[in-house]
């Protein structure tokens, strides 16, 4: 059974930094794309960003550009996503989420995902 696991939310000062991860048991994640995506209390699930499998091409969502980055460590069998200069707006619960590839990334249509992880930006 595909099981994902996430872990490295937090409450962080504005301006702050946090790491995510995403391990994986059951499976290896190098061979399957990786996205991470949020949901705040009362929006939708919104995608945040991916990383292929294939070449290790990487997506982000406008909002945070220059200030996340996605990346894997296949050794560890774990994607990561570096949160810097943390915004209040980046409140949320965050998934990451497999699946073949990130076509149909943002949208949340992956096929397995996390429990999620809480991140809180607040002063």
């Amino acid at each position: 059974q595909v099981q994902l696991v996430e872990s490295g939310g937090g409450l962080v000062q504005p301006g702050g930094s946090l790491r995510l991860s995403c391990g994986a048991s059951g499976f290896t994640l190098d061979y399957y794309a990786i996205g991470w995506f949020r949901q705040a209390p009362g929006k939708e699930r919104e995608g945040v960003s991916c990383i292929s499998s294939s070449d290790g091409s990487t997506y982000y969502a406008d909002s945070v550009k220059g200030r996340f980055t996605i990346s894997r460590d296949n050794a560890k069998n774990t994607v990561y996503l570096q949160m810097n200069s943390l915004k209040p707006e980046d409140t949320a619960v965050y998934y990451c989420a497999a699946d073949p590839s990130c076509r149909t990334y943002p949208m949340a249509d992956f096929t397995s995902w996390g429990q999620g992880t809480q991140v809180t930006v607040s002063s």
